[in-house]
């Protein structure tokens, strides 16, 4: 295998020089201005990961326009390098991109190749950084600069970081999830010029076995089916010294993302995705109950089927839809056995599966496989539901 990992963040008059315009200009995965907040109350990101699938979509010659309108976007926005884009339609894009490109790796090959100086400031921070546990530290603390759906946790004892889901939901993302844990590892190899392994790596999504190319550069499997997105190094990696570190430059990377992250509104998270993030890992066990998920959510029964309520919505609707979208994702995976596709939505028989599949689309299980592309199957649309209820009302507005 080619070398793969950039290790070109040394010295710190080379660093310094490039901090400034990155922090200035906030292009690719970079901040925005700090007198300029984004007025969404939905998670927003800078869309870096969304232009890098555009980009290699253009060099594969294939049309995209109709692509980004299938995920909410438009051209001038992807254009337009300080644009920030919903979280939400860069994971939609990110998955169409895959789909059209047939990678069913895009996530770790984008995170693989591309040059670790396109997230701008948050790399920036993180290379001036004195160890490698600070470096974690500060992006905890701005990670949601760069992506408002993800919450990044460290925990410094153990070396954990652990990323959650915040207005978005997890079950509809392979590959950005798959690009950010790449890119950890990336931006770890690169901050002190050693090939480290993780010691740990987990996803929530899906995958009989971790890619050899995959497993063949991280250095280990991974954990697919978890109920957590998480990964760990060993505790010796924290105190590892950063080669480029700076404390001038850093203590000014520092102000500049303190001022940003005043200036940005903390958007209110979404019940409905708080609600699918806490049914998603309990599905298969078959304990995706509406009194825990209210326990798991820190409110009672009553509350979350009244707070449903007022958004007009119903806890077994928004179950309904969740296994009607994650069983065709699912069926989609030939690897996947129609047993093994009724276990994880929390069936207890292949019979019960296959008639509420009936009941939500007209078909069996076997006879939407076997439909090849699922949009023929009795003509059917296999757009995720939460999408064609916002493409009606876009078209109503």
């Amino acid at each position: 295998m080619s070398q793969l990992v950039d290790f070109s963040c040394r010295g710190h008059d080379r660093l310094a020089q490039r901090a400034k315009p990155a922090a200035a200009t906030t292009k690719g995965f970079g901040v925005p201005a700090a007198h300029s907040p984004h007025p969404e109350t939905m998670p927003s990101a800078t869309g870096g990961i969304a232009r890098l699938v555009w980009a290699r979509l253009q060099a594969a010659g294939i049309e995209a326009d109709d692509l980004l309108s299938r995920a909410g976007l438009t051209l001038k926005q992807i254009e337009d390098r300080k644009a920030r884009l919903s979280a939400e339609s860069q994971i939609r894009f990110l998955e169409l991109g895959a789909e059209a490109l047939q990678d069913d790796s895009l996530g770790f090959h984008l995170a693989r190749d591309f040059d670790l100086r396109e997230i701008g400031l948050l790399y920036y921070v993180a290379a001036s950084s004195r160890t490698i546990a600070e470096a974690f530290a500060k992006a905890e603390r701005y990670c949601r600069l760069a992506n408002e759906g993800i919450s990044l946790r460290f925990a410094a004892k153990e070396m954990t970081i652990t990323l959650k889901y915040i207005g978005v939901e997890r079950r509809s993302d392979r590959h950005q999830i798959e690009f950010w844990l790449t890119s950890i590892i990336r931006m770890n190899r690169a901050l002190t010029n050693r090939r480290l392994i993780p010691s740990r790596l987990k996803m929530v999504h899906r995958r009989r076995t971790t890619p050899t190319e995959v497993r063949s550069f991280l250095g280990c499997e991974i954990e697919f089916g978890s109920d957590v997105d998480e990964i760990a190094f060993p505790v010796s990696v924290g105190p590892m010294p950063i080669e480029s570190a700076d404390h001038y430059l850093n203590d000014l990377l520092v102000t500049y993302c303190e001022q940003a992250l005043a200036h940005r509104k903390s958007g209110e998270v979404s019940l409905r995705s708080s609600v699918e993030n806490a049914i998603a890992p309990l599905l298969p066990h078959r304990e995706a109950r509406v009194e825990e998920i209210a326990r798991r959510l820190g409110m009672s029964h009553r509350t979350l089927v009244r707070r449903l309520a007022l958004e007009g919505l119903t806890f077994s609707g928004i179950l309904d839809e969740m296994k009607i979208d994650l069983a065709k994702s699912y069926l989609k995976k030939d690897e996947l056995s129609i047993s093994q596709t009724a276990w994880l939505l929390g069936y207890g028989e292949v019979s019960a599966f296959t008639h509420a599949f009936r009941r939500w689309t007209g078909v069996t299980p076997r006879q939407w496989r076997a439909a090849g592309d699922p949009k023929h199957a009795g003509g059917l649309d296999d757009t995720p539901l939460r999408a064609k209820r916002a493409r009606a009302n876009s078209s109503r507005s």
